[in-house]
């Protein structure tokens, strides 16, 4: 039996799943927390994480794995040098410092162009092109594609969910005129179909892990993208939200969207579209007030058939992507009431504000009307947040078939993730 193996790095941490190609069934589950946070983990701790994972996966089924494929963060990008070392810290996918470029991206990209974000893996290109460590380096490249590097070898490659914020044109497939005439003096990743075989896994690397010689790497995908496919949706309508640390939607259509005033963008999936925007908002706010143990037993108490007069935007700090695309977008978050129920209820309510007004936007640009969310994430455990959401969304939500990115990843190495990928 052959088995396949998806890795989901996200912001906390990592996990692994591998699963078989009969029923779709999960063989093992393997994970490891970063013991930091986000913004001091390396990519020395990457490395050390991805070898971590492998080994934890029982031995008898590392030697049945065909095919292995990794997602990373949306737009968490680095620069190595000719043998792959980064020559500087990566840009994380919230890391706002391409602002400073943003003016003479305007002056190059398509008006409303996705890249026109400070986040955009393009604005970051530009602000690390401004740096004395620019010199050293010779590829840029997406989390997901060194850690697959580090698996089969190969430098440079890429797939078009994580190169989509490069200006990668994922209608035409390939780099666009415009970006092409940036010169930019390293090399930009070949970009390949999200799941396509790279390279079978480096041999020392079989060897020493006691995989099968002839395993293959696959191009990966982006976090939220294998949270989908994850999921179970797949028809017009259908969408995805993705509550972890920041809040992703996804609505699959029929129709593509763009629209970098409002964050929105599309990623190709097959014959379809998956249309959507991020918010910085999100279970990373939360967790900045309440334990886990705390969220559990004051959603509990939550009245949901009563809703909250509090108005917040929740952020850690100032700036959002989607629905409201503005890097100086102030937090807000008082007035705070004395009693942690009301003030979580507040929380939850204004999350899901923020999603709706989302979907919204997403079906006023033309996209399919929503008709049911998945979701997926940590948020998706939450009975009483679901309850909230489900107020606001006006349409069924329901959990994901799985919810772990992991999972949807494994999907990808096995090519049932993505439909009409290769036609």
């Amino acid at each position: 039996m052959n088995l396949y193996l998806g890795i989901d790095f996200g912001t906390s941490g990592a996990r692994g799943m591998v699963i078989d190609e009969e029923a779709y069934c999960i063989q093992a589950e393997v994970r490891y927390p970063f013991k930091d946070s986000p913004a001091v983990v390396t990519p020395k701790i990457w490395h050390e994480t991805l070898f971590v994972l492998l080994e934890q996966i029982p031995e008898e089924l590392r030697r049945k794995i065909k095919a292995i494929a990794i997602n990373g963060t949306s737009s968490t990008v680095l620069l190595v040098n000719a043998a792959g070392n980064p020559t500087d810290a990566p840009l994380l996918y919230n890391d706002g410092r391409g602002s400073l470029v943003i003016e003479h991206l305007r002056s190059i990209a398509p008006p409303n162009h996705t890249v026109l974000s400070a986040t955009s893996s393009l604005a970051k290109l530009l602000w690390m092109r401004q740096q004395p460590s620019f010199s050293e380096a010779r590829y840029f490249l997406h989390q997901a594609d060194w850690l697959a590097f580090l698996l089969h070898g190969q430098l440079g490659i890429s797939d078009y969910h994580n190169a989509l914020k490069l200006g990668y044109d994922v209608e035409e497939l390939k780099y666009p005129e415009w970006l092409e005439k940036l010169e930019i003096p390293i090399q930009l990743p070949k970009v390949l179909p999200p799941g396509t075989p790279i390279a079978e896994l480096r041999p020392e690397i079989a060897d020493k892990f006691g995989f099968r010689r002839d395993c293959l790497v696959c191009a990966g995908t982006t976090d939220s993208i294998a949270a989908f496919l994850a999921s179970g949706a797949k028809l017009p309508g259908e969408a995805v939200t993705s509550l972890g640390s920041t809040l992703v939607l996804k609505l699959l259509s029929r129709t593509r969207v763009e629209d970098a005033r409002y964050g929105i963008y599309s990623h190709r999936l097959g014959d379809l579209w998956l249309t959507g925007g991020a918010s910085n908002t999100g279970g990373a706010v939360l967790k900045q007030f309440f334990t886990n143990a705390e969220l559990e037993s004051l959603s509990r108490e939550i009245d949901v058939s009563k809703a909250s007069e509090l108005d917040y935007y929740p952020l850690l700090k100032v700036g959002d992507r989607f629905p409201i695309n503005d890097p100086n977008l102030p937090p807000r978050l008082s007035p705070r009431p004395d009693n942690p129920v009301e003030f979580l209820h507040g929380l939850l309510e204004s999350i899901a504000r923020i999603e709706a007004r989302g979907y919204e936007l997403l079906q006023q640009m033309g996209a399919d009307n929503l008709s049911r969310v998945y979701t997926a994430g940590g948020g998706a455990a939450n009975e009483t947040w679901t309850a909230i959401r489900g107020h606001h969304l006006q349409v069924p939500v329901v959990a994901s078939v799985y919810t772990e990115a992991a999972y949807g990843t494994a999907l990808l190495a096995m090519g049932g993730g993505i439909k009409g990928e290769q036609e």
